[in-house]
């Protein structure tokens, strides 16, 4: 395939990620009191929201720590603190850089240019870091959702989400088992660091809800901001703007609760999101301008 053709993929990629992002947020936004969204978010606590910020990032830390867990096991040996740097400006490119190389492919293209290690194996464990944080999204969402409203309404379903919780970790150990036998020496306490990274997500959505004065109903919310992460994860929107917040404008409307709230909670984490991405930025370039130091 020629290189015009591929970058004309790239463009189209790009400008229908675009539209989607801005359809999602236009249709929301359409239909919110924008008025009370903004009074609502100008009202937010600011200690709370730097709260929600630090945790954040603590998870984008812990994310980071796991990946090199990954890298090491294919005998990828880099510093953490390179590892780090890496992992920040895949998020710029992630968040920044729509349609492109990608966060991934980033970290997949400096790290194999650096090292003498075939692309494969960074593409595995990159790959199978993004699978961990999955099924642990999939475990602590079905946890929410059991105690929430939605529970109440679908009572049919308590036993499916039941079934997925227990059986989500012994399908993920057989597939580890199946396709990536290297990897399954460190299953368990990946395993931990996946339940730990989306917990702090969840904390950090937590402080953002109390930072916004919501007196209630507090595990609806953290239920649909795990069902919204699930959208976001799809590659169809700019580093996940609008499928959040669609998301919950919907998921709370249909429980009768104030889309507001749910609707500032997105953007306000789509904001910490985007600031901490912007770090990846200032560290652009001196991961490629020579090879690092092994650990």
């Amino acid at each position: 395939m020629s290189k015009s053709n591929l970058s004309g993929k790239k463009l189209l990629r790009t400008g229908l990620q675009i539209g989607i992002s801005v359809a999602a947020l236009t249709i929301v936004l359409s239909k919110t009191d924008t008025d009370k969204l903004l009074e609502v978010i100008g009202s937010a606590n600011p200690w709370l929201l730097l709260g929600a910020f630090i945790v954040f990032n603590i998870s984008k830390i812990l994310n980071a720590l796991r990946l090199n867990r990954f890298f090491r096991a294919i005998d990828l040996n880099i510093s953490e603190t390179y590892n780090l740097q890496l992992y920040y400006i895949g998020m710029f490119y992630n968040m920044f850089l729509p349609g492109g190389i990608g966060g991934d492919g980033y970290k997949i293209y400096v790290l194999q240019k650096n090292h003498e290690i075939r692309m494969v194996n960074v593409f595995n464990a990159v790959f199978w870091d993004r699978i961990a944080g999955i099924f642990a999204l999939v475990f602590l969402t079905g946890i929410l959702v059991l105690p929430s409203t939605f529970a109440a309404l679908y009572e049919p379903y308590i036993p499916a989400t039941w079934a997925a919780i227990i059986l989500c970790y012994p399908l993920s150990w057989v597939l580890t088992k199946m396709l990536y036998k290297q990897f399954l020496s460190i299953f368990g306490i990946t395993a931990i660091e996946s339940i730990l990274i989306q917990t702090a997500q969840v904390v950090s959505a937590w402080l953002i809800l109390l930072a916004l004065g919501l007196p209630s109903n507090h595990i609806d919310y953290l239920a649909i901001f795990l069902v919204s992460t699930v959208a976001t994860v799809l590659p169809i929107t700019v580093g996940g703007a609008g499928a959040r917040e669609i998301t919950f404008f919907y998921a709370l409307n249909h429980l009768q609760l104030d889309a507001n709230s749910g609707v500032a909670l997105s953007l306000i984490f789509f904001a910490i999101s985007a600031i901490s991405a912007l770090l990846g930025m200032l560290l652009q370039g001196k991961t490629t301008s020579k090879k690092p130091k092994k650990q």
